[in-house]
């Protein structure tokens, strides 16, 4: 079988040399032809570009970008990768119209963080530092916040699209209101922070906004939603074949496998990071987030989704 694969990536890439374990092509990411620098190894599912450091868990990824139909599919039936177009009502759940898009100006009185004014009320500063949010989170994700009118005593965290405009905010109270999150007069079908995005590299996609500090700069928060066929964020992942790292809060698990059902059906690079043990990942920690994250493997097959599916049974 590692024969086979290695013919299809071979007729794929080209030329190549084997060093030990490993196969050396020339890579198609930077396109560099004279210096086979892209390291694969068919044994243990990776590849890496020593000049440009394109890589991979899953070498399925460079057979999907720069392979044809057929080779993905001989490559599919290797690895038992199946069609799961039979799953279609295994997570069927009602998911609600998205609001109509309105353009949104920043709540009454807000206030930026970052440009380091003395504030009279020290209140938000400590809620932020008491969830382990730093100046540099504060910078990257503008956060600021407001005492006056309808959001007063909230935090406040703007999304903006690619053209700079705000397009959402996310408001949670620093204080004891009934009500934690205030939602904008503006549709969630947004891509929060699609400005600061890269789709060349992990997405990860998180529950929450903190959680997403939490993960890293290149973090997308769902705000308590899903992702359908025709949201823009998934017509955005689709459009660039970025590799999606799922990191929910463990009680989201319906959710989370309805989204891998669908990331699936398209082909799409998947990983699945062990939330287990925490709350959220806001909760867990910088540091041990980046372990699960390292340690993630690849979701392949209909194996995760039929295990899903027992569970709820």
């Amino acid at each position: 079988m590692e024969g086979k694969k290695y013919r299809i990536i071979a007729d794929i890439l080209g030329d190549n040399y084997k060093s030990g374990a490993e196969h050396l092509f020339c890579c198609p990411f930077c396109k560099d032809s004279n210096k086979k620098k892209m390291s694969v190894n068919i044994e243990k599912n990776l590849y890496k570009c020593w000049i440009c450091e394109s890589s991979s868990k899953d070498i399925r990824r460079l057979v999907r970008r720069f392979g044809n139909f057929t080779q993905l599919g001989e490559w599919d039936k290797l690895t038992n990768r199946t069609s799961i177009s039979d799953f279609d009502n295994l997570f069927a759940e009602p998911i609600s119209d998205e609001e109509i898009v309105k353009p949104i100006d920043l709540p009454e009185g807000f206030k930026s963080l970052c440009n380091g004014t003395t504030m009279l009320d020290k209140s938000p500063m400590t809620y932020l530092r008491n969830r382990g949010v730093t100046d540099q989170d504060i910078l990257y994700w503008k956060i600021g916040y407001t005492t006056e009118g309808r959001y007063r005593g909230r935090i406040i965290i703007p999304s903006f699209n690619l053209n700079g405009d705000l397009n959402y905010y996310v408001a949670r109270t620093f204080t004891n209101s009934d009500f934690k999150y205030l939602n904008p007069p503006a549709s969630k079908d947004v891509v929060f922070n699609e400005l600061l995005l890269e789709w060349d590299e992990d997405l990860i996609i998180t529950e929450g906004v903190f959680d997403a500090m939490e993960a890293g700069q290149n973090a997308v928060p769902l705000l308590g939603s899903t992702i359908r066929q025709n949201s823009k964020l998934f017509k955005k992942i689709t459009q660039n074949d970025t590799p999606i790292f799922f990191a929910l809060d463990p009680d989201a698990r319906k959710k989370e496998d309805r989204m891998i059902k669908l990331f699936f059906t398209y082909g799409l690079e998947v990983y699945k990071i062990d939330t287990t043990g925490h709350e959220d990942v806001a909760e867990m920690g910088r540091e041990e987030f980046l372990r699960r994250k390292e340690n993630a493997v690849p979701i392949t097959g209909t194996d995760y989704l039929l295990e899903s599916a027992l569970s709820f049974i």
